[in-house]
Order: structure tokens, then sequence, then C-alpha cells
């Protein structure tokens, strides 16, 4: 057992969810060497420049260390250039400069990164800070020891500074999702002189132009070395201009050493990772939980820069213009609406509010509120879930920002198709009209979008109830959040497509994946009622029936039907491999619905099932994961879970309670107070809550709130082998659910 936890940053493992494909996702991550929420992040990259799975474990050569702000393999990259040193060959192409390496030679840290490159006889290190890093290489004996800077192509610029040993330029590769003017312009000072400077384009070297404008630029710089002699570079970069970016390097590295970095960067992520200490766990479940949080204070990335009056400024990716305030990048709320803004919420709230600006200057700059960032708009997933991420940071008293104005931008999201069918509700017109996206009006993914936006829709009416709309208004939105029920089957008692006539579609497969749901299926979409489960119990035909059909959820065979993707998509394989019946959690949907046995007067199966899902698809392993971590939310359940409650709904301000993972935790709060949980009994065995107090006083609801956390105080809970049936099966034990308002 792990008593306390002194270091944090120590126990965790970036490589965690690396070992991944296309076909088979175990996180979908990357090594990603940052500070939290930074705007720079940086990746060894080994596979081909463009590839989304720009480092997967199973490689074994480098090409390159890439400055990187990809939020997923998925949405691929933007503002991306690559350094690598090499020796003997003056090589620049990415296969010809690539090295084999060993993950036996390899350190990840967030804070510091090391990898000895074989065929260059040369070791890298690289510490960050928020917008720059230091690289360390330490060469052999060499009279042809090079640097390769790699501007990456579709358009780049290049060009070297001898006399100052500096490289600028800018690269422009991107993903989409950016203006024409999208520029990421970089700096990268050396501390020793240049023998010898070059610049290439595409698959041709320049020896006598120190200046390149070219589909795809870069810089060679070449020099003797000693044996073990350490070559540094300082390296900084801007979405405004060049000037900014060196104004970033004087600001964020300055004169400092490569060691003054890497504490900088260690003492940034122990501030943060020590808001959340554990105590009684095993050694590999402090691994997994710092690793998760890890994740889940990654993005989104700060995409702003502070100008030279001191100002805060940002590049907008919605119009092109340099302009005053907050901006973040990298996110979709499809996913990180459910349990990653809850998070920040609960733990990390003024950067949130930060977050909140940023997403108010989103809304000025290009008309709506993103769903999908990356970093502009993306037209990828369903749902208006900006309303979920707006309304539960003010109800959970997040302030200090114009939230009249995002009330506005709300509005707009929810009455209005946007300029794309990610953005805004796409089906807007049937779905105010009839209460439902149809079936049969080629809108795809249909009914997960009415689920969604109905959602939503209370997200909107619980917000407005705060900021005292019309009453009108505010019973326009309580009544749309009503509007699930319109597509509740009674025969299956699931959810399902139903045509514009009224009529349910025909034939229904509730195995298929696709169709008429996202990236699931009807047993995984049928939970996505939030914030009315005990409505959704109601119509499933009461308690019993409710639980019995959560049960099936596990008992079932992993059976799908694939056809509507013409092929078995990863999120299937993923599912069908981790031998829980039905049970998807590789995928967002369906994370909240073992939870949901709160709501029925059965807790001790949520007990059972939380436990059991965090040890059987949480691994502190290169194949850790067991579907896409996506931007934190799978990592943000796993802490959520550990700490021992979960937001099932987010936009009220009630956690539902699980089973606490270690013997103790405690939640050192951003307003300077402690909340404990406790388990003292806790261990493999004793999953089960037998009873609970707080601050002292018996505890029998299956929910605690958010304003008791914060005044500070102890949950503290008995632990056993055998669940206790009795407790938190009476109504008044349930969490809230709006039919019961």
């Amino acid at each position: 057992m792990v008593n306390k936890v002194s270091d944090p940053v120590e126990w965790v493992n970036p490589l965690m969810g690396t070992d991944s494909k296309g076909s088979l996702s175990n996180g979908n991550t990357y090594p990603a060497i940052c500070v939290p929420w930074g705007m720079n992040f940086w990746v060894p990259q080994t596979n081909v420049m463009g590839n989304g799975w720009q480092y997967q474990y199973s490689a074994d050569r480098i090409r390159g260390f890439k400055q990187t702000h990809q939020p997923s393999p998925w949405m691929n990259d933007y503002g991306q250039f690559a350094i690598m040193p090499v020796t003997k060959r003056l090589v620049f192409r990415q296969d010809d400069r690539a090295s084999w390496f060993s993950h036996k030679a390899e350190t990840a840290k967030p804070y510091y990164y090391s990898v000895y490159l074989a065929d260059a006889d040369v070791k890298v290190e690289i510490t960050p800070s928020e917008r720059a890093a230091q690289f360390r290489f330490t060469y052999p004996q060499s009279d042809s020891s090079f640097v390769v800077i790699d501007a990456f192509d579709r358009g780049s610029h290049i060009k070297i500074l001898p006399d100052e040993r500096k490289i600028i330029g800018y690269t422009t590769r991107n993903s989409r999702g950016v203006p024409d003017n999208f520029k990421n312009y970089f700096i990268i000072s050396f501390d020793k002189p240049f023998t010898l400077a070059f610049t290439w384009h595409d698959s041709t070297l320049v020896k006598d132009s120190l200046e390149m404008l070219a589909n795809h630029s870069g810089a060679i710089i070449g020099f003797r070395t000693e044996k073990g002699e350490k070559i540094s570079l300082k390296v900084a970069s801007s979405f405004i201009s060049v000037e900014q970016a060196e104004l970033n390097l004087k600001r964020e590295i300055g004169n400092d050493s490569f060691e003054v970095t890497a504490r900088k960067a260690k003492a940034a992520w122990n501030a943060q990772l020590d808001r959340l200490s554990p105590e009684g766990g095993t050694v590999d479940e402090v691994r997994i939980f710092y690793s998760c949080l890890y994740r889940t204070l990654q993005f989104p990335q700060k995409h702003y820069e502070i100008d030279p009056k001191g100002a805060i400024v940002h590049y907008s990716p919605y119009n092109g213009q340099v302009l005053p305030g907050y901006m973040f990048a990298g996110t979709g709320f499809w996913d990180t609406f459910r349990a990653l803004y809850p998070f920040l919420n609960l733990v990390y709230p003024s950067i949130n509010k930060e977050m909140q600006e940023g997403l108010l200057n989103a809304y000025k700059e290009g008309g709506f509120l993103p769903e999908w960032s990356s970093p502009g708009y993306r037209n990828i997933m369903v749902g208006n879930n900006s309303a979920s991420v707006v309304a539960d940071a003010y109800i959970k008293g997040i302030r200090g920002y114009d939230i009249q104005s995002l009330y506005e931008a709300l509005q707009k999201g929810a009455n209005n198709e946007g300029p794309m069918t990610a953005v805004g509700r796409a089906g807007v017109k049937y779905y105010n009209e009839l209460g439902y996206v149809p079936y049969d009006v080629n809108i795809r993914e249909n009914a997960a979008r009415t689920l969604e936006y109905a959602y939503d829709d209370f997200a909107i009416y619980q917000l407005a109830k705060i900021l005292k709309r019309p009453q009108e208004e505010i019973e326009l939105y309580r009544t749309r959040a009503m509007n699930y029920r319109n597509l509740f089957d009674p025969e299956t008692k699931l959810m399902r497509g139903k045509n514009k006539d009224g009529s349910f579609q025909t034939p229904f497969n509730p195995f298929k994946w696709g169709d008429a749901f996202t990236e699931g299926n009807s047993w995984h979409y049928s939970w996505s009622v939030f914030h009315d489960v005990q409505g959704l119990i109601n119509l499933m035909g009461g308690a019993d029936m409710f639980t019995k059909m959560l049960d099936s959820v596990f008992k079932m065979s992993p059976v799908f039907d694939e056809s509507y993707y013409r092929g078995v998509i990863h999120e299937i394989r993923e599912m069908q491999i981790m031998n829980m019946g039905q049970y998807a959690h590789g995928n967002q949907p369906i994370q909240h619905m073992i939870y949901l046995y709160n709501y029925a007067g059965q807790p001790w199966k949520t007990q059972y099932w939380v436990r059991k899902a965090m040890q059987q698809l949480y691994k502190p392993t290169p194949d850790g994961y067991c579907g896409d971590e996506d931007n934190g939310q799978t990592s943000a359940w796993y802490v959520f879970s550990a700490i021992g409650f979960y937001p099932v709904c987010p936009g009220t301000t009630q956690y539902v309670i699980g089973t606490p993972l270690f013997r103790k935790m405690n939640i050192n709060l951003e307003n300077g107070k402690k909340f404990v949980i406790e388990a003292p009994l806790n261990n493999e065995m004793n999953f089960y809550v037998m009873d609970a107090k707080l601050n002292g006083l018996s505890w029998d609801k299956n929910w605690i709130d958010h304003s008791v956390i914060q005044s500070g105080g102890t949950l503290s809970f008995k632990m056993s082998a055998l669940p206790n049936k009795a407790r938190g099966t009476k109504k008044n034990s349930f969490p809230f659910s709006l039919s019961n308002k």
C-alpha cells in the first residue's frame, strides 16, 4: 500500500495509452511533454509526417521531436514543426534522418523526456514551459554533427541567422479549423556557433541560401563536437508573429539553464497534481490515478499569449485577427461535458473561468459557440453540449465573466443551424416543432441528436432559472428537456429512431451501431437522459424493470451490427474484447450508466460495476485504456470514480456516489478548504458501502452536493465485502431527476 504521495508527478506514466492504432485504441494518446494546459506540447515523432498516430509504442524509430497541438489522432495536428539531431551523414528527409530507439533507453515524464538515438549516437533531452521548451543534445565525437529543422509541408518558411545563432520561420500545416492566414511562428536559439548552414525544400538541399519559402521548407546546421558535448536549444513559438515567439522565449526561458526549466515544469505539474492526494492504494492504483489526472490537465490548451505590454491576446482561429482576451483550443464537448469540465469546476475553477471567457470570445469572433475546437470549428460529432459546459460552470459558482452574453450564445446555438452540422443544431426546425429529429429526413444520427438536445435544453433551463429569465422562456426549455420521451419505444423499452409521421423506424435492431445513434447502439444511448433518470424509470415500467434493463447490458453477449459503417469500427472491437457484454466504456455515451442503479434503489450494483470497471479497464501501461482517451474524459471518469462519486448530470450540483478506490482521498480545494473522503477498511474485496457519514452525521443519500464539498469537511465510508441492500434504497436517497421536481 502507498501511504503518502509527496512527489505526484513521478507517478505519472505519459506512455499510458500509446500502444494504439487506428483499428484498436488502447487510449490513442501520445507522451505529451508539457505543462498543464500549456499552449505547446512536444512529442517524439515515430510515424511519418501527417500521421495522426504521431507516437506509437510499437514503433522502433524516431523521425523527429515535434511541437504538437494535437488533441487526438482522429483530429490530427496543427502548428507543428520538428527538430532532429543527426550525425555522420548530412541527411534531412524524414526517413533518412530517422533513428532506431528502445524504450529501455527512454525516459518519459510530463516535465522531462529523454531518449538515446542509436543511429546518431545522440542523447536527446526535452523540458517544456507553456509556450517554449529547452532541448539538450549530447553528441559523440564527430566533425559531422547536425540539427535538422523541418517546418513541414503545405506552405512553410525558414530563415537561418548564423550571427545570432538562431533559426526563425513558420509552419502552416493544419488539419482544418483555421483561417487562411494561419501560421505558427517559431524561433530556435542555439548555444553553439554554426560551422555549416543550409536550407532545403521538399527533397532538395540548397547550399547557397539561408532562407527558404516553399511548400516544404527546412534547415540544417552543423558543427564539430567532442564526445559527450552537450548542445542546447531554446525554442518557442507563437500564433501571432515571430517577434511574439521571441518574447515568449525571453519570458518563459530567458537565461534559465535546462535544469531550471525542468524544475519549473516539474513544480508546475506538482502544484496541480497535488490538489488530489490519495492514500492507501496499491502502487498500480496510484500510478493509474496520477496518469489519468495528467491527462485531464492537458486539454483544452491555452491558445493565448501575453503581448509586450503584458496584456492577454490571442490569434483568433475563428476570424484570423489578433484580439484581446483568452482563447483555448483542442476539445470536443461531446466527450468532455460529461466529466472533464465538471472536474475542472470542482477542483480547478479558476482555469475554467478563463475557458469560459475564451468561449465567449469564440462566440463573438465566429458567431456560434464551438462544439469541437481544433483550433477553430471542426465538423465532427453531434449535440449542442456547449450548453452543458457553460451552464455547469455558472451553476457551480464560477463568476467574473459575461454570463449574459454566453447565455445569448446558448440561445442562438439552441435555436439555429450553424455554419456546419456540428455547430448549432442540425435539424433544429424539426426538433422544435415535432420534439425530435426525424429518422427519415436525411439527418444522420438523429436519435442521438434528439437525446443530447433534450439534455442541453435542460442545461439551458437550469441556467435560465438562475439568471431570472422570463418565465415563458424558462418553461420553454423545461418542456423541451422532456423531448427524450418522444423516442422511447415501449415495446423494446429502448430509444428508437422515429419518422417524421410519428411512426418508429423499421426494421429496428438495438445492436446496430451508428445510423440513428453516434458511435454506439440503442443499448448505449438509451441511458442518455442524464437530467431525468426517474422519468426514464417511469417509461420503462418502474425501478424493477429499469434495473433489469441495466443488468442486461452486462449479461448480453457483445454482439453487434456494423452494417451502417460497412465494417467493424474500432469502438465496436473495443467493446467486444473487454468482456463486459454490451457495456462499451471505451466510448463516452454509456460511461455514466453504471451510476444509474443509485436512482432505482440498488446502489450496491453501482459499487460492484464501478470497481470492476476500474480494475479491469484501466492499467498503468502503454495499453492502459479500453478505448479512446478523449481529451481527458475517460481519464476524468477514473479520477472521479476513484474519489468516490461521479457527475451524472452536469448542470446540477449533485455528484452521484459510487465506491471510493483509496482508503483516503484529500481534495485540496482552490478556496483553501479541504474535503476528505475516508474509507479505512477499503481494499480489493471491501468495495461495498455499508454506511456513510458526512462530517460525523449519518448520510443515507446516494449523492453529495457541490456546495458541501466546497465548504470542506469529511465524507466517511464504512466498507465491506458484502453489499448493504438497505442503505440508499428509499426515494429520498435518490439523486436529482427533473420528473421529481
